[in-house]
């Protein structure tokens, strides 16, 4: 961080573009979140998560808050939980979340608590703020280390930050202000967080209802933001990146290739089963386990397929 000020700024701030309130004009509305029901066609987990640090590979979770929504609409339910990480909590992220290692020295360690976690979880979809960059990724990391996969490629996920920076770019204190006309006193507690996750994200639904937005490429989608999570899916993932630190990517024939290093670019089970070493180097690196699943993947599917063309030409012959 370039400055003591930028410290204390939470994980969603720093990954935010930088603006000033006072340039932009306010249209407030008044909305009444507790009788807005979503439509669900499966249960769908808001969840925001307190670390020891910003890096999904090398800190730990220090406090996890879910609020779970049936789609059979009966009443939420709430999990909030204080983990012992293991490990110590950085001075920057105490700025933030104002948790002290005293806080949490007697807590369980998040491998006492992994299956109270996956339990409630479930199958739900996930929603959060940021957490298509932070919060799933540092979940997975977590679940990966006690031997547990969280898969997530079975599961949708609505970043309501990602509809916050595309029709109205700003934080989650401001969007707070802003769609609900609220003050975020609480901020940095996981549970205050995600309540207020969840408050913007419905009032993202009433406020952009009959919206269109239009893309970077000046395109123009008809009215993205609906109560509708396969819509809110696709309008909140970067369908062009397959993992959450955007390490690989889909290219425009649809196979998986390098977004980073002297392969970015090249199709990553070919190239991989070609240099070894290489695949190596990325299974003991800091990648994060979804990008180490995924490459054993590729490698084992590109393999596969060479031997079956091996066996079809020996068949041939």
């Amino acid at each position: 961080m370039k400055s003591e000020k930028r410290k204390v700024k939470s994980k969603k701030i720093i990954l935010a573009f930088h603006f000033s309130l006072h340039t932009f004009r306010y249209s407030f509305f008044t909305f009444h979140f507790q009788t807005m029901k979503l439509i669900l066609d499966r249960d769908l987990c808001f969840f925001d998560i307190e670390a020891t640090g910003l890096n999904v590979v090398r800190d730990r979770i220090v406090q996890i808050a879910i609020i779970k929504y049936f789609k059979d609409g009966r009443e939420p339910q709430e999990l909030s939980l204080m983990i012992n990480p293991g490990i110590p909590i950085s001075l920057e992220a105490i700025l933030v979340h104002g948790i002290q290692p005293k806080d949490v020295a007697n807590k369980p360690t998040f491998q006492q608590l992994a299956q109270k976690i996956w339990d409630f979880i479930g199958n739900a979809d996930l929603a959060g703020y940021n957490s298509t960059r932070f919060d799933i990724p540092m979940l997975m990391e977590e679940f990966a280390r006690v031997g547990m996969e969280f898969d997530v490629t079975k599961r949708r996920s609505i970043d309501v930050q990602r509809i916050f920076y595309k029709m109205e770019p700003r934080t989650l204190k401001a969007a707070l202000k802003f769609y609900c006309e609220k003050d975020h006193d609480e901020a940095h507690d996981a549970m205050a967080d995600v309540r207020a996750t969840i408050d913007v994200f419905k009032g993202q639904l009433d406020k952009y209802q009959d919206v269109d937005y239009l893309d970077e490429d000046g395109n123009r989608v008809e009215t993205p933001v609906k109560n509708d999570v396969q819509a809110l899916h696709e309008f909140t993932n970067d369908n062009r990146f397959v993992d959450a630190t955007q390490k690989l990517r889909a290219d425009v024939n649809g196979d998986i290739v390098f977004n980073f290093g002297k392969y970015v670019g090249k199709p990553v089970g070919e190239t991989l089963y070609e240099d070894r070493q290489y695949y190596n180097w990325i299974l003991n690196k800091e990648f994060t386990s979804q990008v180490k699943q995924m490459v054993k993947k590729l490698v084992r599917e590109y393999e596969k397929g060479i031997k079956a063309k091996e066996k079809e030409n020996g068949n041939n012959e």
